[in-house]
Order: structure tokens, then sequence, then C-alpha cells
């Protein structure tokens, strides 16, 4: 039986490319600096990859950009597979990356805010300034701009980013295919702020009472975000 095909890394590339546009072969060889993946080696010292090697990356690409899993993660999910488990079930979070409905179609009816117990079960997300940089796909010169502004920061007392600072990169990754950078951001930053100080001075009262602060907030914001969401589309839709 003829051994199996093993190919060089930029035969990998292009079987990558449709399903992951932005793959490249640096991508590839970071991957393979932290341990997720291990080609084998030629005599010659070139890298060759077997065709597990290239559903590694895959699960390794997809678990990014679909999950938002940060490299340790996906690392601990991969040691578990290595020893024949079943990583843990995953499901793609709400906020990490937010899809516009269709502007023809009718504005979706606004869901009840999320609870605040499913909201504790929900597991904080920790990246370094790396990972944020690996998994958003975001250049580092927008990053630096970003941070700049105050737009992207990590979470309080922490050197690590959260849910919000990926959510945050995606986005701005994505909008500049549209033309749009970090001048616009600042616009939807300051649009953000009047709203955090409309919600916090409406709440004002209700945590006088004695309400609990935080799941109040977070239940005003969502229906202020749907608000917002909806006359967004009804504006685009005219």
């Amino acid at each position: 039986m003829p051994p199996a095909a093993r190919r060089s890394i930029g035969q990998v590339l292009p079987l990558l490319k449709n399903e992951f546009p932005d793959i490249s072969i640096s991508k590839i060889r970071f991957l393979e600096s932290e341990g997720l993946v291990a080609p084998e080696r030629a005599p010659s010292g070139y890298r060759r990859y077997s065709e597990g090697d290239i559903e590694r990356l895959r699960y390794i690409l997809r678990m990014q950009r679909d999950h938002y899993l940060p490299l340790k993660v996906i690392r601990d999910n991969l040691s578990l597979m290595d020893r024949g488990l079943e990583p843990p079930t995953i499901e793609t979070p709400a906020s990490a990356a937010p899809s516009a409905p269709p502007l023809a179609g009718p504005i979706p009816v606004v869901d009840p805010p999320e609870s605040s117990h499913s909201r504790a079960q929900r597991r904080p997300m920790k990246l370094t300034r790396r990972e944020l940089l690996q998994v958003s796909g975001l250049s580092e010169a927008t990053l630096i701009e970003m941070e700049r502004q105050q737009m992207v920061l990590p979470r309080r007392g922490s050197i690590y980013y959260g849910r919000e600072a990926l959510t945050l990169c995606v986005v701005a990754r994505r909008l500049q295919a549209y033309g749009m950078d970090t001048r616009h951001l600042r616009a939807i930053k300051q649009a953000a702020e009047r709203e955090a100080g409309l919600v916090e001075q409406g709440v004002q009262p209700h945590l006088a009472r004695g309400q609990n602060p935080a799941q109040t907030l977070h239940e005003v914001s969502q229906l202020v975000m749907h608000a917002h969401a909806a006359m967004m589309y009804t504006l685009l839709e005219r």
C-alpha cells in the first residue's frame, strides 16, 4: 500500500484558502510555533503535512473563526482529541460576532434580556494581545489606533482582553472592507457613550429602590441596543 501523500506548506495553503480566505503561510507557521500542529520534517528540513495535519488546521481555524476560542482552549481541545476523547460541545457566543439580518426582511422580534443566571454560565474570555490579533485577524496598526482612541481596552485590572474587545476587533476588520475605518468607529463610540449615559440616568430611580445594579443595567442596556438596531434597520430600509 503506497504511503499517504504529504504536502508542502505551499500546497496546503490553497487547500485552506476557499474556506479561510485570510489564511497565510505565516499564520500556519504561527500555529505550528504554538504547538497546535506538528507536521513531519523531510530530510531537507521542509515541512510535510499529512491529511491529518490539514484537518487539524481546519479544526483550529474553524474554532477561531466560528467560536472565537483562544489558543489555550483550542490546545486543550486538541489534547483531548489526541487522547481519543470528545472535546466539549461549543455553541457560538451570541455576542462574539454580531450579524445583521438582511435589510429587505422584517425586523426580528426582540428577545427577552439575558438572565443573570445565563450570564454566569457563560465562560469569560481571556485573550492576550497577541491572541486578540491572531483570532480577530485585525492588523496591529489598527489595534494600536483603537487602543489610542480607548475603543479597545484590556479587562479592568488585567492584561487580558475580553469578549467585547474581540467583538470590536472583528467588526473593525470587517468594516474595513466597506471603506469604514477608526474615524467611523469614533462616531459609533460617541453614540454608545450617549446611550450609556441615557441608561445610567434612566435606571437611577430603580437602583435607589434597592434593585440589583448589575442586572438592572444589563436589562435596560439590552433593551436600548434592541431599539437602536431596530431603528437603524428602519432608517436604512427607507
